[in-house]
């Protein structure tokens, strides 16, 4: 059929033209697909989903996700990288991927909330076996190893208490052990120290397995994007996960991916200005009233100091480098009522959920729900964690205190 021959609806879908090669811009275009066109069937037959070297469906990937998922692996030090929907699904691909009914896995009993509700639930139901560790007694890690165990994450810090494990000899048991060892590294987000140099010598002697990183927080930064990513550096690791995300139907938006794109060139300097800002509230608060206990891993009385500055204190001409997190512990002659009053009267912390945006955010917590034992290293009280945003730090900490006269 000549095309002059065609129907206008026609004409415009089936358009001849192309645009000349050779545009080039500071950001990587958008592509949205989820149907990708081949030239020839020999093509559709000879394409691999399974790498880089060409296009099937949009579901494995588009320039824009492929673009994304390499600078991600470069952020972390890693050589594959994995896009999921959002970080609790980066952490839900790695233990689906790689457990079997009759395995076990051990959670440090600080890891984030919903991995051990995963466990406890879902992987139960699989026949996957779990225990929780100590996150700050190596012996008990290396006790609780058995023949089962197939997979230990990981937490550095840990969530809400930001107790700072021994990563190094967490690492090293699980290499002379034979066991996978994957690191919820969105705290770290690839700045704080390197999950696959840990030794950061260059030799990748020491390193993580798998790597689960919440884009949610510090790589989008703006608050408005639900996104994950799983790095690794063995191929056959990396493949195997793939398998597992491939049949778990999991992809993300071409848009979303756009986001993360821009907001990565800006990563390195947000980080540092929310550690600033949080070490200065963090440091402040150790001697303000109704506060005993301030939990900040560069703050010398907090648990697990020694491990953090062995890690992440060389960063930055030695000062270190941290995420903008921290909690406190409000002494237990005030109860609930008035801890919740504390928080609604804060005016710049907004009450909610994640971290990592501009905006600083607070939550209260009731630890003893969400531990199986409540740490000895944790004074008693109730926790709050604070998120510290991009806001000048002295509006924040002027906020804190007349939000303090609560307890007064």
């Amino acid at each position: 059929m000549n095309p002059t021959d065609r129907t206008l609806a026609t004409r415009l879908i089936h358009h001849a033209y192309q645009p000349p090669e050779g545009f080039a811009a500071p950001q990587p275009a958008v592509h949205k697909a989820s149907t990708v066109v081949f030239p020839n069937v020999a093509a559709m037959r000879a394409r691999e989903w399974k790498d880089k070297s060409g296009y099937t469906y949009g579901l494995h990937g588009t320039p824009t996700t492929f673009i994304l998922e390499e600078r991600l692996a470069e952020l972390e030090g890693g050589s594959q990288c994995l896009l999921v929907p959002s970080g609790l699904a980066a952490i839900s691909t790695v233990s689906l991927g790689l457990l079997r009914a009759g395995d076990e896995v051990l959670l440090p009993d600080n890891a984030y909330g919903p991995n051990k509700a995963l466990t406890e639930s879902l992987l139960a139901q699989f026949g996957v076996r779990h225990a929780v560790y100590d996150p700050l007694d190596l012996a008990d890690l290396a006790q609780r190893i058995g023949p089962a165990t197939r997979l230990v994450w990981l937490e550095a810090p840990g969530s809400v208490t930001l107790e700072f494990p021994d990563l190094l000899g967490q690492v090293r048991l699980c290499q002379e052990r034979g066991v996978l060892c994957a690191l919820d590294n969105t705290w770290g987000a690839g700045l704080a120290f390197a999950p696959f140099d840990l030794l950061g010598d260059g030799s990748g002697s020491l390193a993580v397995d798998v790597s689960a990183h919440a884009l949610t927080k510090y790589p989008s930064g703006g608050g408005d994007v639900l996104m994950g990513s799983i790095v690794t550096r063995n191929a056959g690791l990396h493949l195997k996960l793939k398998l597992a995300h491939m049949h778990l139907g999991l992809g993300v938006g071409a848009n979303d991916a756009e986001a993360i794109l821009r907001a990565l060139p800006s990563i390195g300097l947000r980080y540092r200005a929310h550690d600033v800002s949080a070490r200065t509230l963090a440091r402040w608060l150790t001697s303000q009233p109704g506060i005993v206990q301030v939990l900040h891993p560069a703050l010398e009385a907090s648990p697990g100091h020694a491990h953090w500055q062995a890690l992440c204190g060389q960063a930055n001409a030695g000062e270190g480098a941290a995420a903008g997190l921290f909690s406190v512990v409000i002494d237990p002659v005030h109860p609930q009522e008035r801890v919740d009053a504390f928080c609604d009267a804060l005016a710049l912390f907004k009450l909610g959920y994640s971290w990592g945006g501009p905006m600083s955010l607070v939550v209260p917590y009731d630890i003893a729900t969400m531990r199986q034992q409540v740490p000895a290293h944790l004074a008693p009280g109730t926790v709050v964690r604070f998120s510290v945003g991009l806001e000048d730090v002295d509006d924040l900490r002027r906020d804190i205190a007349q939000a303090l006269k609560v307890f007064a």
